[in-house]
């Protein structure tokens, strides 16, 4: 039996699965990948296209990034689970802190996990089941990649100004331009 057959012997009957994130190439991505494992899936760029879709067509699965350019994430994870309460959650964000990994399981969430999640991460998180945590990544993400994607984030929220980018994470100015200069770390 080869992995395909397998990953689709494992879901449910309903696979409809709704995919909420702002990042157009990471969202339609994510769709494809989790179509060839065998999901039906919804696609929604905000938190208005997420809850209608999840209206019409209530899913059993949804993957949901955290920060929407129309709101926040955790709107569509209420929204979701007060239409349909057996709804299977993950959070998707690339501002993971505690505070709002607390807040993402409080809303629903089975779990949450940090951008740039892979398929095979999604799936089985989607998929643990009785409790059960699924087993960490294979490839996680470096410590050196985490920085840069936190240093894009804040340079992102700050417009580009390397100013009041370098001002809020508390770094000089200099510094933080050969970072941004810089490749992303593997």
């Amino acid at each position: 039996m080869d992995d395909e057959t397998r990953i689709a012997d494992d879901l449910p009957k309903d696979a409809s699965l709704l995919i909420v994130d702002d990042d157009e190439p990471f969202r339609i991505r994510l769709g494809r990948a989790m179509e060839k494992r065998g999901f039906a899936t919804v696609l929604a760029a905000g938190v208005k296209e997420a809850i209608r879709l999840a209206r019409e067509r209530p899913p059993a699965f949804a993957v949901v990034d955290l920060r929407l350019e129309d709101g926040d994430g955790l709107e569509v994870v209420n929204a979701i689970h007060d239409i349909r309460e057996d709804c299977r959650v993950v959070v998707l964000t690339g501002y993971g802190n505690i505070a709002t990994a607390v807040a993402a399981v409080k809303a629903g969430a089975l779990d949450y996990l940090s951008k740039p999640a892979d398929a095979d991460d999604v799936e089985k998180a989607l998929l643990a089941r009785g409790g059960t945590r699924p087993e960490p990544p294979e490839n996680p993400m470096s410590a050196d990649r985490v920085r840069w994607e936190h240093i894009q984030r804040v340079y992102e929220l700050c417009d580009h100004n390397v100013s009041e980018t370098a001002r809020r994470l508390g770094m000089h100015r200099r510094t933080l331009q050969r970072i941004l200069a810089k490749r992303a770390p593997k």
